[in-house]
């Protein structure tokens, strides 16, 4: 399966999401450039890494998501497209408005690296096939502005329609009714803030990451 990601001025997780669809899918995956207009042809999945892309200039996300690639990527969605976005990717997601809410400061204000257990909600959806409902897993969290915020109302309507796909297992960053992945309301597009590629191998501490990647391209396949 074609794959491709992309990349800004900032990213610093990039090639980390690019080997791990590399190892799941035995191909590596085209690095698209955050000026390029459009896709490769073909793809089935884009990710959008993690990082600090233009530096977390004016607020996490808000430029890169105004990037011409970016429009693409919203265009694509718009199609179907599976679209994965991690930590960074996950605030750029949010900027383009293909996920509700927003990405804040920790409650703490500290930046937070460390492992973060997670519940899985929806294992229902292409992102999370290999796993199951209730069970806990572990990704690594590096993040400053990992706090997802969203109103009361916004809150209930994603979890009524079960658009939360992870919750942390414990308190991390003050995350809204701690959500650490979510998906919108078609199912094809993923954010989290944890970080499933720097979980594929058991070199890497654990593998739980990988069943995320393997699951996906099962399901688009």
């Amino acid at each position: 399966m074609k794959t491709a990601v992309v990349v800004f001025p900032g990213s610093n997780c990039d090639r980390d999401i690019a080997v791990a669809l590399r190892e799941v899918t035995g191909q590596a995956p085209a690095m698209v450039w955050h000026g390029e207009s459009d896709l490769p042809d073909g793809i089935g999945l884009v990710a959008v890494p993690g990082g600090f892309s233009y530096g977390d200039y004016l607020r996490s996300g808000a430029i890169a998501a105004r990037s011409p690639v970016m429009r693409a990527v919203v265009e694509a969605a718009g199609r179907g497209l599976p679209v994965l976005g991690v930590c960074n990717g996950f605030q750029v997601l949010t900027e383009a408005g293909l996920l509700p809410g927003a990405l804040m400061r920790n409650a703490g204000l500290n930046f937070v690296c460390r492992d973060a257990p997670l519940t899985v909600v929806n294992a229902g959806s292409r992102f999370t096939r290999g796993y199951a409902e209730g069970e806990t897993v572990s990704f690594p969290v590096a993040h400053h502005d990992g706090n997802y915020f969203a109103d009361a109302e916004t809150l209930d309507r994603v979890e009524g329609e079960g658009q939360v796909a992870f919750r942390y297992a414990e308190d991390i960053n003050g995350s809204a009714r701690g959500i650490a992945g979510l998906l919108n309301a078609q199912g094809n597009v993923l954010g989290m803030m944890p970080h499933p590629e720097r979980r594929i191998e058991t070199a890497h501490g654990g593998s739980d990451g990988r069943r995320l990647f393997e699951g996906l391209v099962e399901a688009i396949a």
